[in-house]
């Protein structure tokens, strides 16, 4: 036999795709009734530059700080880069951590208020892990509707029996809480629900997991650099940071322009994490690149603390002019009801040069499609006025407002 004939040989076996596939068929019909429900995504929109440039105006991503593209974040990440190489290598317990992720996790810790962090490769991975790691089959989760699809899925695989409130009903969690039958119950939560930017009632739930001997995790992604003094997060505004039986989750993605998810707790939960949280075990460790920029994004934060106040002040003009509540975080959510109709409304958007959200079934409820605008703390006066009129045109033009 020659070496090609061997080659060939060992060949994944080649069939013409011409309909013949029965065990995947479903696939067509699924997504033409996907097509039909105006519920059909696009992953081709992509940006050309940064936050402002030929690409429009984003509002869009949740740079919420503008810290994505700042020269001392970019700088950051570059020192990392050309110190540590392009990737961690391996995961966190091999040969995957460098001192800049020990460094960034202790100085994120203490600006939070917390004694010790844990850094995963996203905040997707940190929800998961620390959920999984904490509660298991035989214990109970009670979910408050509004959490993020990674603490969802959290509760999936951890096995344990979960059990879903309305949003922000504290009293609902008090009860499932007294009437378990569970010693370990865990309660999980957004600190600042992603959709529409409204808080959560965190320390109602903190109280009410502490009368019922449970324990809560709170994810503070879109809380970080946007609410609490200094933009510590909601849970350092409602005097909670550090407290007992309290676990925050963040990400690295938002406010602080980088990537990598992270665990806040005490030494104790750190510890467990390392040991249990399969997301940080198996997966490799943040590219260096990424830590080094998030540890200068924080340095930033640090140093300008009036950067959380000029991110509200551009959300409350930014919502004024478009009609809408004043917004309690950086997220003005624009419902307009048909997905069809919404997607129209963020293509004409995007045509006049302007980048937003589009929030569709499953991300939001049927009926309730909606333009999601994520504001800046960078933007001036104009180009917000200037955004606010294009967002008016778009909606007007399906029939909205």
């Amino acid at each position: 036999m020659s070496v090609d004939e061997v080659i060939v040989s060992a060949e994944a076996p080649r069939h013409s795709n011409t309909g013949e596939d029965r065990a995947l068929a479903w696939l067509t019909a699924d997504a033409a009734i996907r097509e039909e429900r105006g519920v059909h995504r696009d992953p081709l929109i992509r940006r050309t530059t940064g936050s402002v440039g030929a690409a429009g105006i984003n509002l869009a991503s949740n740079d919420y700080l503008g810290l994505s593209t700042d020269a001392r974040v970019v700088a950051g990440a570059r020192d990392a880069l050309e110190r540590w190489g392009a990737g961690a290598t391996a995961s966190r317990l091999v040969v995957g951590t460098t001192e800049l992720h020990i460094d960034f996790e202790q100085q994120l810790a203490d600006f939070m208020g917390f004694p010790a962090a844990l850094l995963f490769s996203s905040g997707y991975l940190a929800n998961v892990g620390a959920i999984t790691a904490l509660v298991g089959r035989g214990d109970l989760i009670v979910s408050d509707s509004g959490a993020h699809a990674s603490l969802i899925d959290g509760c999936r695989l951890s096995r344990a029996r979960v059990v879903v409130v309305d949003r922000g009903d504290h009293e609902a969690i008090r009860t499932i809480l007294r009437d378990r039958t569970e010693e370990r119950a865990l309660v999980v939560t957004d600190a600042v629900y992603s959709i529409d930017g409204r808080l959560a009632p965190i320390a109602e739930f903190y109280a009410a997991t502490r009368d019922h001997g449970a324990a809560l995790i709170v994810d503070e992604a879109h809380g970080l650099g946007v609410r609490g003094p200094g933009g510590r997060g909601l849970v350092a505004e409602a005097g909670l940071a550090g407290a007992p039986d309290l676990i925050v989750t963040t990400v690295c993605s938002k406010s602080l322009g980088s990537q990598g998810g992270v665990v806040l707790g005490s030494h104790v939960v750190r510890s467990h994490l390392i040991d249990r949280a399969r997301s940080f075990i198996f997966d490799t460790g943040l590219a260096p690149a990424a830590v080094g920029g998030a540890r200068a994004a924080l340095a930033v934060l640090q140093g300008d603390p009036t950067l959380p106040r000029r991110l509200h002040a551009n959300a409350a003009r930014l919502a004024d002019r478009c009609g809408a509540p004043e917004p309690e975080s950086a997220v003005i959510s624009l419902v307009v009801g048909d997905p069809h109709a919404a997607v129209a409304a963020a293509a004409r958007c995007r045509q006049q040069g302007v980048l937003v959200g589009c929030f569709r079934p499953p991300s939001v409820p049927i009926g309730t499609s909606r333009l999601r605008l994520t504001v800046r703390a960078d933007l001036d006066p104009a180009t917000l006025d200037h955004v606010a009129e294009i967002v008016c045109a778009a909606l007007e033009s399906q029939g909205v407002r």
